[in-house]
């Protein structure tokens, strides 16, 4: 290893344009980065939830999520939902389950709804900043209020109380926040409910639904996230999720799939004769166009071309659909909705092509390539600068990310900050991006997730998963140190070459900053952006920041 004095002007110029940047900022970082407290109106409601369990804290115990022995005990919920008075049967309900994009084609089809008129109610996990995001009802989409919610725990809790404790204190946090949410969508006479499943499907909570109340069955794609909690194999993965499907009611397919995996699938709804609409089906059309920007913001322009024929007879072309969702993955969500609301169509309800248009296009979903404005990025310190948040964490969602970031900023240097909960695939989330090409430097961070340190990554672990898959991916790596201390200096080792990556680590605030600092020295007048990624709590802790 050669000594840091030999390594050239470039490395000292680097360095002090950098140790400019952290100046100052790690006190105030260290105090600022978190999920925004919840509303106090709230705080029976949350300690209630405190004092559940909580599995998003805690991790998902082996095998939980498949329909056996190990499996989470359905019946508890549904004992819950009767005390209830079964609420989720006062209204129909599309049920989306998926590995990934279940909550991105959430938001579409919730949107297509609203946008034709009906009072429509939407379930979605996790939350990025309050819990409240994970209930919207009425036409608008509003989050329920911190009043509401509140009001509307207490004058059920006698009920929660005595089902908490017929159940031995079993009952989850998520379990009974389901029942609340399905309880409130009755409460407001909601028309129509668009629920995503927590975890695989078949044992999960918001699996109470019966055929009857059931509109369609959605599964997105099916890929190897919770494989522990899901059986150990892709296999067994789709068997859980292919466990919302419900006799006679139709499902619709996100994929792609492998062979293997949409045979599992198509032969659970053969057995229970329902029909089957595919978004993969040879006879969608759509492409993706290009990008434009409104205000500022990019957009993808998309066809949404379909005729399919098989099981149901479905017909839809809608060009130049500007969403505001990114990536070719968003536009095969928005492809999957689209099919969704046409087979809506065929069960009576009315969903007019420009509805579906206006849908799509007025969908947006927090922490998923969003954007932020330039007002945002000043008040983070960094003025001028493109920031992109994207609550990818597996290997598969890092794959989209990338492909995103190719098709959308092909031209510009990029600035990776990360951090990720300790049971994820660490290594293969880097070796996905680290396929980007112009890529400039990665800061590995450190986050609470779900409000605790106990399934963090610490960012030197994150650094070494980088700086592994950088050496099996021959790439030259510069390692650098973004020191938490008061000098806020930076240390340096390696050689350094105008091709190298930076792998730094460091504070949230201050690893944007210093990522904003090289993009500054190694662009020069060309256009940088920062990817701030990993999951979608340190999405919360970039917006809380924000909003604090």
């Amino acid at each position: 290893m050669k000594n840091l004095s030999i390594l050239g002007g470039f490395t000292r110029s680097i360095q002090r344009s950098m140790a400019c940047s952290v100046a100052g900022l790690v006190h105030s970082t260290r105090h600022s980065f978190s999920t925004l407290r919840e509303d106090p109106e709230m705080d029976q409601l949350m300690e209630f939830l405190e004092n559940l369990k909580n599995f998003e804290k805690s991790g998902v115990p082996k095998g939980a999520g498949t329909d056996s022995e190990d499996g989470f005990d359905l019946g508890r919920m549904r004992r819950l939902m009767g005390l209830l008075g079964n609420p989720q049967s006062m209204f129909k309900t599309v049920h989306i389950a998926g590995t990934k994009g279940k909550g991105s084609t959430a938001a579409f089809l919730s949107s297509i709804l609203r946008a034709e008129g009906y009072s429509v109610g939407c379930y979605t996990s996790p939350h990025v900043q309050t819990i409240r995001e994970r209930i919207t009802f009425g036409r608008w989409g509003e989050l329920v209020s911190a009043k509401k919610l509140n009001h509307h725990f207490n004058t059920r809790r006698e009920i929660l109380e005595r089902a908490v404790k017929l159940e031995n204190g079993c009952l989850s946090h998520f379990e009974v926040f389901t029942a609340i949410a399905f309880s409130l969508f009755a409460e407001e006479n909601t028309e129509i409910a668009v629920v995503e499943v927590g975890l695989g499907g078949a044992r999960d909570a918001t699996n109470v639904i019966v055929g009857p109340d059931l509109a369609i069955s959605i599964i997105t794609t099916v890929g190897e996230e919770h494989l522990d909690a899901l059986g150990g194999s892709l296999e067994s993965i789709a068997v859980a999720k292919s466990g919302i499907i419900k006799n006679g009611r139709p499902l619709v397919l996100g994929g792609p799939f492998i062979p293997s995996i949409e045979y599992i699938l198509r032969s659970k709804a053969s057995s229970m004769s329902s029909p089957v609409v595919s978004a993969c089906d040879p006879g969608n059309r759509s492409a993706l166009r290009g990008f434009c920007e409104v205000s500022g913001i990019p957009r993808q322009l998309c066809d949404i071309v379909l005729h399919i024929e098989k099981d149901f007879d479905l017909s839809i072309e809608l060009l130049g659909v500007k969403l505001r969702m990114l990536g070719a993955h968003q536009l095969q969500n928005a492809v999957t909705a689209t099919c969704a609301a046409l087979c809506l169509n065929k069960q009576g309800w009315s969903l007019s092509s420009g509805s579906i248009r206006a849908g799509l296009e007025g969908a947006i979903f927090q922490g998923r390539t969003q954007v932020l404005s330039s007002e945002e990025a000043s008040l983070l310190g960094v003025p001028g600068a493109t920031i992109l948040l994207d609550g990818a964490h597996t290997k598969e969602s890092a794959r989209a990310l990338t492909n995103t970031l190719q098709m959308t900023f092909p031209k510009a240097k990029m600035v990776l900050v990360v951090a990720m909960a300790n049971d994820k695939n660490h290594l293969g989330f880097a070796r996905e991006l680290l396929s980007v090409g112009n890529l400039a430097a990665v800061f590995s961070t450190e986050v609470d997730i779900a409000g605790a340190k106990s399934r963090l990554t610490s960012a030197s672990l994150l650094k070494c998963a980088w700086a592994n898959a950088s050496r099996e991916m021959n790439m030259k790596v510069l390692d650098l140190k973004v020191a938490d201390s008061e000098d806020q200096s930076l240390q340096a080792a390696g050689i350094v070459e105008s091709q190298s990556i930076f792998l730094a680590e460091g504070s949230l605030l201050a690893c944007i900053r210093a990522g904003f600092k090289i993009l500054s020295e190694r662009t020069a007048e060309q256009r940088g952006i920062i990817v701030v990624t990993g999951s979608l709590h340190i999405v919360s802790a970039v917006l809380g920041y924000l909003h604090s």
